[in-house]
């Protein structure tokens, strides 16, 4: 997994780009837990995470990142230098 990434640490489930991390959802409302008991059911949402190697004709070099396929269409429209400098990644 370390080498998914730009450096040799572990990063947390995030997107770099959009910095997309997980939600918690699925838990019951106040009515269903009022008439009869249901444990909370909490589940956690996880951001839909890619490993890409992208090209950047800017600086001639490809590089590798884990985005969120959000991110990954908005290279596509935006361009990747443009998109990954105004995210800070490069």
């Amino acid at each position: 997994m370390a080498s998914l990434h730009e450096s040799n640490t572990f990063m947390a489930k995030i997107c770099p780009v959009t910095k997309r991390t997980s939600l918690v959802g699925g838990g019951y409302s106040n009515r269903t837990r009022a008439t009869q008991f249901n444990p909370i059911g909490k589940t956690r949402r996880y951001v839909n995470l890619q490993a890409k190697k992208i090209y950047i004709p800017e600086l001639k070099k490809s590089i590798r990142l884990v985005l969120s396929t959000r991110a990954i269409k908005t290279i596509n429209k935006n361009g990747a230098y443009a998109t990954l400098k105004k995210a800070g990644v490069i």
